[in-house]
């Protein structure tokens, strides 16, 4: 690489940590930390090890700490034993110090609210819009009936009320990750043939609700994220929106039920005959802030590469993940222009089937 292009590809890298500025959430750098479980808890309460998990990487360069996905207060919620909690007096104080751990950093932070649905270990009862299993496409958990619909919705409202008590930023809702909400939104799981079945804006009723009660019990000031995936999970899954048509009246009614903004992953075209992925699509249909994810500072995902599109309008910023489990300092040596000096990401550091 000549000269020229070595400082072009500084300047680009300079761009992700220019501050983020927007009417409801402002962030010090465009690098935000994607949710990864971790499975630090103890009976659904956080460790010290997660203050000190997060304190190691909140010190480095990020605007927003997605927390790792954390549990609404319903009895299936939970995936597992090992998975944190977000309601409880003890859990919610614990989260509360490491809110404000973060914040002592100058980094923002705010907890991904999620319910795995179906996606429980089979010894545990799991729950679902048909009481099919995304992993497997087979029956085996509870069709939910309309009022527990409406007690799990709740759930999440006390979730996001909590997150704004607590002093946290913003509130992410967990679409995607094939957890409970995405279970709605996909014809493989939902075959419902009420009001929450059918098309892909009545499949996506359950969301909607969420995002509504969500954005009652917070107000109108504080920011609410819905995260989303275009692809589900095994190899019988399609995508969830085939056209942009079908993606727009999709995002539509999310937004109108308050939304602020986005998070997707996926770098790959969306649609074919398009080079956007689905964050492009999504920046563009909805005029809102975008957060992509999936893969960055991984190896074969040059970072010059999304900054280059992001700074063309496609999104607005760039979730890091696995990149950030090797090495805490990340941001950092990215920033300094260290690259030979990161850590390589390897299964060993991720320890866990779901991140």
């Amino acid at each position: 690489m000549d000269k020229a292009s070595t400082e072009l590809s500084i300047r680009e890298i300079d761009w992700l940590f220019t501050p983020f500025l927007h009417r409801k959430l402002n962030l010090r750098t465009r690098l935000v930390m994607s949710s990864l479980p971790r499975l630090l808890a103890r009976r659904g309460v956080p460790t010290p090890e997660m203050l000190a998990y997060y304190e190691q990487r909140a010190v480095h360069q990020l605007g927003l700490i997605v927390t790792e996905p954390v549990a609404v207060n319903d009895a299936a919620a939970a995936a597992d034993e090992g998975k944190v909690c977000f309601y409880g007096g003890e859990a919610l104080r614990a989260w509360k110090s490491i809110c404000r751990a973060v914040h002592g950093l100058g980094c923002c932070m705010a907890p991904l609210l999620s319910h795995a649905g179906m996606r429980r270990y089979p010894a545990l009862p799991a729950i679902g819009p048909s009481g099919i299993a995304p992993d497997t496409l087979k029956h085996c958990g509870e069709s939910m009936s309309r009022e527990r619909i409406r007690t799990v919705v709740q759930a999440f409202a006390a979730g996001a009320d909590a997150a704004r008590r607590l002093g946290f930023d913003a509130v992410v809702i967990n679409g995607g990750d094939a957890g409970l909400i995405d279970q709605f939104l996909r014809p493989e799981t939902n075959h419902r043939h009420d009001e929450y079945g059918g098309d892909i804006v009545a499949r996506a009723r359950f969301a909607c609700e969420v995002v509504h009660a969500v954005r009652k019990a917070v107000g109108r000031r504080f920011p609410v994220i819905f995260r989303f995936s275009q692809g589900g999970v095994g190899s019988r899954a399609g995508a969830l929106a085939h056209t942009p048509a079908e993606l727009e009246a999709f995002l539509h009614v999310l937004c109108e039920a308050g939304v602020d903004m986005f998070a997707c992953g996926g770098q790959g075209p969306a649609f074919s005959g398009s080079p956007l992925g689905l964050g492009g699509w999504t920046r563009l249909l909805t005029q809102r802030p975008v957060i992509v994810e999936d893969g960055v500072g991984l190896p074969g995902l040059r970072v010059e590469y999304v900054v280059r599109r992001m700074r063309a309008g496609e999104f607005d910023l760039v979730s890091v993940g696995r990149a950030l489990l090797a090495d805490a300092a990340w941001g950092s040596k990215i920033r300094q222009g260290s690259e030979a000096d990161i850590l390589s990401f390897t299964v060993r550091d991720d320890g866990n089937e779901d991140g």
